[in-house]
C-alpha cells in the first residue's frame, strides 16, 4: 500500500479547500513530509507549497457484552494538510 491512504472529504476540509486551497489526507504513519510531497505531486500532478502533519492516537473504546466489559483501543492515524501553489486545484471527483 502506498503513502496516501485516502483523502479527507469532510465539510471542514471542503471549506478549507474553497477558501485557502488546503487539502487533507490520511497518510502512512511512518511517512515523512518529503515522501508525502513527492507522492502528491506524482499522483495528482500539482505542485505542493506547504505540508502540515498531525499524529492522532487511537481512541479508547469500551463495550458491554455477555462476558463482561471489553476494553480496547482504535487504530491511530496520521493526517497531512496540503497547501498547493497558487492557481492549482485537485479534483477528487474527476474519475467518477
Amino acid at each position: 500500500m502506498g503513502i496516501l491512504k485516502k483523502p479527507l472529504l469532510t465539510d471542514k476540509y471542503t471549506r478549507l479547500n474553497e477558501k485557502y486551497q488546503h487539502y487533507g489526507f490520511i497518510v502512512d504513519q511512518k511517512a515523512t513530509k518529503e515522501e508525502i510531497k513527492a507522492e502528491i505531486e506524482k499522483v495528482y500532478e500539482v505542485q505542493v507549497a506547504k505540508i502540515r502533519t498531525m499524529r492522532y492516537m487511537g481512541k479508547s473504546s469500551t463495550r458491554y457484552t455477555k462476558r463482561g466489559f471489553l476494553e480496547g483501543r482504535k487504530a491511530g492515524f496520521k493526517k497531512a494538510v496540503i497547501e498547493l501553489v497558487e492557481g492549482q486545484t485537485i479534483d477528487f471527483y474527476e474519475n467518477i
